[in-house]
């Protein structure tokens, strides 16, 4: 059951680490959101610390529709995997689209909790982006069929950004967290949305392996990627692996991961929304085999460029601009399970408990107290596999 392995790195901390590495990630990169990184590099430098003043904070409030960013507060990304994590608690076992269907949809929509960005108790759909509302409107309002519920929303990286307990919950398996992660998201997402879902959970799942390394969860998941963000990350890797042999600048990688995004992403670094936009054709969002997100082949491609160091990763991705607190929390996630909590300052941890009014270390052992109960229950229904079958060849 993951008690420990050789390195000494127990379940609990490996869990922590995970924990506050999307915690981390989420708010470092949040006051910088939707820049590009010519707009980041410009107005910041270089963002490292979660002391990072909002970018918008110079806009009226209606402007910033009375959110706040910055200070390490975290955003829905760090919100719904704790919702996540909380669903696992309830039921207290492997979850499908059926749990998204009651779980999720109470736990963003019914169940009130302080909400950062906002500054106040609420609930969590008050604050959701428009495809994560979606979990909403499908679910309770439609009454679709669970399965169903991801089929014509806005394909985006809303599923991936919270599934990395479902990694969690199937450490060492990335196959079962792969194959659990698009059960569960397809209520939320489809297509290529929903394929960095369970590629993101199988990358997370892959990390808390013994001894394993950044190299070994990148090729681990290509054998169970498909279509487009398979073909995306593959390259992401080849471009990463050739700039790291050069030894490019930052400028010169993040050029070169755009560019290689290009082809699976049309967006490129228009990424707000504007009245502008109404009405015009785009591919963006659209379900395509040959689509992907960015966030998690850019992730995967700062900590292969980094050699799985946990700050640095987090900080040239957030740095990359466009979705930045997506991609901290994808490379947060998963060298936080990598690597365990020592990677992890107190001065971040206690920043991210008081700003945003959490026990990340609290909720991070309850959730390991689940995981053991699950593991526990999963050897022993696959040594009861074992035994029936060997009864069949007698």
């Amino acid at each position: 059951m993951l008690p420990s392995d050789a390195q000494g790195l127990s379940l609990k901390g490996r869990v922590r680490a995970l924990i506050h590495g999307v915690a981390l990630g989420d708010a470092i990169g949040a006051p910088i959101e939707k820049l590009s990184a010519a707009e980041i590099a410009a107005r910041y430098g270089r963002v490292t610390s979660l002391e990072t003043q909002w970018h918008k904070m110079s806009l009226d409030a209606t402007a910033r529709n009375g959110r706040v960013r910055g200070s390490g507060i975290v955003t829905d990304d760090t919100m719904m995997t704790l919702c996540l994590m909380d669903i696992y608690a309830e039921t207290g076992r492997h979850l499908d689209a059926w749990d998204m269907a009651d779980g999720m949809v109470r736990q963003i929509a019914w169940i009130p909790r302080y909400v950062p960005e906002l500054q106040r108790e609420a609930m969590l759909i008050e604050r959701l982006f428009y495809p994560e509302k979606w979990i909403f409107q499908r679910h309770q309002l439609a009454s679709c069929d669970p399965r169903q519920g991801g089929i014509g929303n806005m394909v985006n990286c809303g599923a991936a950004m919270y599934v990395a307990p479902i990694g969690v919950v199937n450490a060492c398996d990335p196959k079962a967290a792969y194959d659990e992660a698009i059960a569960f998201a397809s209520g939320h997402q489809e297509s290529y949305g929903l394929e960095a879902a369970g590629v993101f959970a199988a990358a997370v799942a892959a990390a808390f392996i013994p001894g394993t390394s950044i190299d070994t969860v990148i090729d681990t998941v290509l054998t169970l990627a498909k279509d487009g963000t398979k073909n995306a990350i593959a390259d992401i890797v080849a471009a990463a692996r050739t700039l790291k042999a050069s030894k490019a600048d930052y400028a010169t990688v993040v050029a070169e991961f755009h560019k290689t995004m290009a082809p699976y992403s049309p967006m490129g670094d228009d990424v707000n929304h504007t009245s502008g936009k109404v009405g015009r054709l785009t591919n963006a969002y659209q379900p395509s085999r040959l689509g992907a997100i960015e966030e998690l082949p850019l992730a995967l491609g700062f900590c292969l460029l980094n050699d799985g160091d946990f700050r640095k990763s987090i900080e040239d991705g957030v740095n990359s601009g466009r979705d930045t607190d997506s991609i901290g929390v994808m490379a947060g996630a998963i060298l936080g399970a990598m690597h365990g909590e020592s990677v992890v300052s107190e001065t971040d941890r206690k920043l991210l408990d008081t700003t945003n009014r959490l026990d990340l270390n609290a909720s991070a052992d309850a959730f390991t107290e689940t995981v053991k109960a699950i593991l526990a229950a999963d050897q022993a229904a696959a040594d009861t596999r074992t035994t029936r079958r060997a009864a069949l060849t007698l």
